[in-house]
């Protein structure tokens, strides 16, 4: 009988679905993230800032993929709502799986700037900065306490941290700490068995900065023209890298940049 139940207790334990967070997770590369982690066989948790009904429209795909899915509103440059987002995930977690934990963070939510270094005012500034840096620093730093140890942390970049291109210099900044923050997390949370890595997309056609990259026909065919394989990302070349950060098969990468950008700028 005693062995009977270890044996349950392992397999239930095995068999456990995985839970990530996605931050930003209602449009673009968080959505396309948050349908490919699900595509892996786990449970999602998206965040939106305000658009509530796309949010609730990613999570019903989510369900017809078969794994669940829920959606929280969270601006990541409020750091002062983020212990009740953190209280109320929880308290959902606990509802529905009777844990309070997760097992991924996915720091992807974020918005554009373009403007050359002499119009960027300080305000534009720090809010780049709240949202990009502080707001990953502390999401980040109130909900270790609920990721499961083994588990892991990507962080979203931007392969304008490796190159420059003109307008973009406060959020290639940025996102250039934010790759060495991830540094310090895996050295900072390799005795948990925690990972973190950042994956770098180039540019990508989606929404994101009004949808410049996708609409504007002439920086479309520059990216396609300074691209390797020749053309301009999609959001389906970044969320399975994102996923496959989310599955044993990447247990062994840890600290690392990731950049998927098809080859841009080499």
């Amino acid at each position: 009988m005693f062995q009977l139940c270890i044996t349950k207790t392992t397999k239930n334990m095995e068999t456990k679905t995985k839970i990530a967070l996605v931050t930003g997770g209602s449009r673009g590369l968080g959505k396309n993230s948050a349908l490919k982690i699900a595509q892996k066989g786990l449970d999602v948790i998206i965040t939106y800032r305000s658009n509530q009904e796309e949010a609730e429209a990613v999570v019903q795909e989510v369900k017809a993929i078969g794994r669940n899915a829920a959606a929280f509103q969270l601006d990541t440059k409020d750091r002062k709502s983020f212990d009740p987002f953190v209280e109320e995930v929880t308290n959902y977690l606990k509802e529905t799986t009777g844990s309070s934990h997760i097992d991924y963070l996915v720091n992807n939510a974020g918005t554009a700037l373009y403007s050359p270094i002499t119009d960027v005012t300080e305000e534009q500034m720090d809010d780049m900065v709240d949202i990009h840096f502080k707001g990953v620093f502390f999401l980040t730093q109130k909900l270790l306490p609920f990721i499961n140890d083994g588990g892991g942390i990507i962080n979203i970049s931007s392969g304008l941290a490796r190159f420059a291109t003109p307008g973009s210099s406060v959020y290639g900044s940025i996102k250039a700490g934010v790759e060495m923050l991830t540094k310090y997390m895996a050295k900072e949370l390799g005795s948990r068995k925690i990972r973190a890595n950042v994956i770098a997309p180039g540019a990508i056609e989606t929404d994101f900065g009004g949808g410049r990259v996708r609409d504007n026909k002439e920086i479309n065919e520059m990216v396609a023209g300074a691209t390797a394989l020749g053309r301009v990302g999609l959001p389906d070349d970044i969320g399975g890298v994102v996923a496959f950060l989310c599955t044993e098969d990447a247990g062994w990468i840890n600290g690392q940049r990731i950049e998927a950008s098809g080859g841009m700028f080499l």
